[in-house]
């Protein structure tokens, strides 16, 4: 049981669970293929990724820049802090003519462990048209402010569904 409430769920076949996953959060480069759709345009396409896989939460994937559509994206408003990777920095994105506000976010000064992703952007999954790994469509993490991404190779629960606050 989770904060008393909930039960973790058991992987099946090829499956995942987020409460296998490490913390502090484990990071790898991955040959998935990666693409990112924004008014009806491409505006990021991977096999490069960076995928970030922290207890209680659905892996992030981190797009490196060179990757990503140029003048495509621009500094979006605020910041956030993760007491592991440091100091998060948001961007908005612009494609034919529509802005979509904090669309993603990157760690430009990285901590030691997490430098091999300097400037590399993870888009959130409910912010986009589509995010897909390997074909499948993407389902965005609970909550709003996480971005973590739901495939049907991990289990929960996760971070951000109902009830879990105190986690």
């Amino acid at each position: 049981m989770f904060g008393g409430r909930t039960k973790r769920i058991e992987p099946g076949p090829g499956q995942e669970s987020v409460w296998d996953y490490p913390r502090p959060p484990s990071i790898e480069q991955t040959s998935r293929h990666v693409v990112i759709l924004l008014a009806g345009q491409v505006v990021a396409d991977s096999t490069r990724a960076w995928r970030v896989c922290e207890t209680s939460h659905p892996p992030v994937y981190y797009v490196p820049r060179d990757d990503i559509v140029a003048n495509v994206l621009s500094s979006g408003h605020g910041s956030s802090f993760c007491e592991f990777k440091g100091t998060a920095t948001y961007w908005s994105a612009t494609v034919v003519g529509r802005v979509v506000p904090e669309v993603g976010w990157s760690y430009e000064n990285p901590s030691r462990a997490y430098a091999a992703m300097v400037g590399a952007v993870a888009f959130h999954p409910g912010r986009v048209d589509e995010a897909t790994i390997d074909g499948e469509p993407v389902r965005p993490q609970a909550g709003g402010f996480y971005g973590g991404w739901i495939t049907d190779e991990v289990v929960g629960p996760f971070k951000g569904e109902s009830g879990t606050s105190g986690w």
